[in-house]
This record gives C-alpha cells, structure tokens and sequence, in this order.
C-alpha cells in the first residue's frame, strides 16, 4: 500500500513538472515570434511617417515665409516715397530689416504748401514690431494733417497711443514740416537720436527739442524747433540701429563715425550720401549681422535752385552693388 502511494505521488509530481515546462515553453516559443514581428513592422513604417509629417512642416514653413515675404514688401510699398525732388530739395531714405519685418519706419507727407518727414523706430525688432508698425503710420499722418504744429501733432499721437491701447509701443519718432517759403525746417524730436544738420560751411548741429518716446507718459509734453536750410546744407536723420551697430571687437559705429561718413560726400546728392552713409556702416561692421534695423533719412537743399517738379520713384539710381552688400546682410540673420 505504502509502495504504491510513493508511486501515485512520484507520477503527480512528474506531471505537474511536465505542466510547469509546458508552460514555461510556450512563451518562449510563441511570443518571440510576434514580437519581432512588431517591431520589424515599427521600424519599417517609421521613416515613411516621419518623412511625411517632415515634408508637412516644410510646407508649412514655405507658406510662412511666403506670407513674412509679402508683409514686408507691403512695409517697403508703406515706407515712401524713397527717393523724391521737391523744389529746391532732394530727399531719399531707406530702412532695412534684420528680422524680416522692420519696426523702424519713414514717411514723406505732402501736407499742403509744406512737407512732412517722419521717422519712427518702434521698440523691438522682428514681427512684434513689425506688426505695430502700420499702424503707427497711421496715426502720425491722421495727426499731422490736423495739427499743424510737429509738437502739437507729436503730442496728439502720444496721448492716443496711451489712452486706446493696454500696452502701447514704445516708440521714438522724429516729425517735421519742411515749409520752402521760408526754408526752414519746424520740428519735434520724440526720443530719437537727434538727427544732424551739415552746413556749408562744415559746421554740425544736432536737432534735440522735442520730449521723452511716445507711448510712455500719457501727460507728456513736446516742444518744437526751428532751423533754416542754407543752399547746400543736409538733414540726417536715423534710427539707433546705425550709431549702435558693432564690428567683430565689440566697438560701436557712434556717432563721430556718421559724422565723419556724411562729411566723406559732402556735396553729393541725398541718394548718394544715403547709400554712402550705410555703406560705411557695413563696411565697419564686416562680418558681424547688424543686431538692430537701420533706417536713413537725407533731406539736402541743393546749392542752385532747380525749380524742378516733384517726382517720385521706388528705386535709387546709386550703383547696384552698395544695395545687394545691404541685402546680403538681411539675408545673413534671416
């Protein structure tokens, strides 16, 4: 009896342990398989998804720049006219992004018998002031066909930028009323760099009535000056980008070195200095990308009376290569 209790146990014993290797076995025999079939399935459809959400984003990203692209070829149409004769005087300007869109800003108004000249440097570069800056321009010109004076018209934009909007650009601009009567010069200085005055005689003054940025101070007030234009005698105006832009040992281009660039075409017409004076610029930058938007404003009251029409053109007849080293230091930060 005992004898055949062993007997029963050991054959209980060994099926179970049987049970327990069958069991143990079919994992290793059946799992496998569908795993590395997994991941054989993983690996193959992964690159053709990732090709397809990379192809998605570069579309994407094309129809962005397209839509930066148009943007600021509608802020270049805005900003004009670029080159201009009026009466006895030659105006150009110009206004480069480092950013695509530009938050710097130039206008020439015909205001009646008198023209205004205005330019704006939001704060910030890029598309936030960029996208301010249209509207900006809208304001400084609704002002100054109602008020006739710049500190007036200066002060009117001021106080509606700080009463409509939360949090309004900080912006400087310079506005003045060219009145060709009298040849001189009215304006209101807004916490821009003060703009210079070349004379004749080699003397520089520099134009600083006016008040602190708009945007700032809703009670803010604003004076005005007055200077005459002498025959031969130019106007600079320009936004911090040129005098604050810095070569490969840190230095800035300040302000002796605009001084000293203008003074090199003394004489030359208002496109010329113009493209001159940015040329300097680059070339003491060389290459480092200017960090900030430059803009350049050149009215020059010619030395004989041309007694020309006004006439407008969207392109500079300086020479071709001045403006494709500019273009090619946008390109470089875009």
């Amino acid at each position: 009896m005992a004898t055949k209790t062993i007997e029963v146990q050991n054959a209980v014993r060994k099926s179970s342990s049987n049970r327990a290797t069958r069991s143990i076995k079919r994992p290793a025999e059946t799992r496998p398989p569908r795993l590395a079939k997994a991941k054989a399935s993983t690996l193959t459809d992964s690159p053709l998804a990732l090709q397809q959400e990379l192809d998605t984003v570069q579309r994407e990203h094309a129809k962005l720049q397209q839509a930066i692209y148009e943007a600021a070829q509608i802020q270049r149409r805005l900003c004009a006219p670029r080159e201009m004769v009026w009466g006895d005087f030659e105006i150009a300007g110009e206004s480069f992004a480092v950013r695509h869109l530009t938050g710097d800003f130039f206008k020439v108004i015909q205001l009646d018998s008198t023209l205004g000249l205005v330019l704006g440097d939001i704060a910030g570069k890029g598309l936030t002031a960029g996208i301010w800056q249209t509207h900006m321009m809208d304001l400084v010109q609704r002002s100054a066909r109602t008020h006739p004076h710049p500190a007036d018209a200066v002060a009117a934009v001021n106080r509606e930028l700080c009463q409509d909007l939360g949090e309004p650009p900080i912006t400087a601009l310079f506005f003045a009323r060219l009145e060709p009567d009298r040849n001189e010069l009215v304006y209101c200085n807004a916490g821009l760099p003060a703009p210079l005055i070349f004379r004749g005689n080699k003397s520089v003054e520099s134009l600083e009535e006016g008040g602190p940025m708009l945007g700032a101070l809703e009670e803010a007030t604003y004076g005005s000056g007055r200077v005459r234009l002498n025959p031969g005698d130019m106007l600079l105006a320009y936004s911090d980008g040129l005098t604050e832009c810095r070569n490969h040992q840190d230095d800035e281009f300040e302000m002796q070195r605009l001084s000293a660039a203008a003074k090199c075409v003394s004489g030359a017409s208002a496109n010329q200095v113009l493209f001159s004076t940015l040329a300097a610029v680059l070339d003491f930058a060389g290459s480092c990308t200017p960090a900030d938007d430059l803009t350049l404003l050149v009215v020059r009251r010619c030395e004989t009376d041309t007694r020309g029409t006004a006439k407008d053109s969207n392109d500079f007849s300086m020479t071709r290569p001045r403006i494709d080293r500019v273009d090619r230091s946008r390109q470089v930060t875009n």
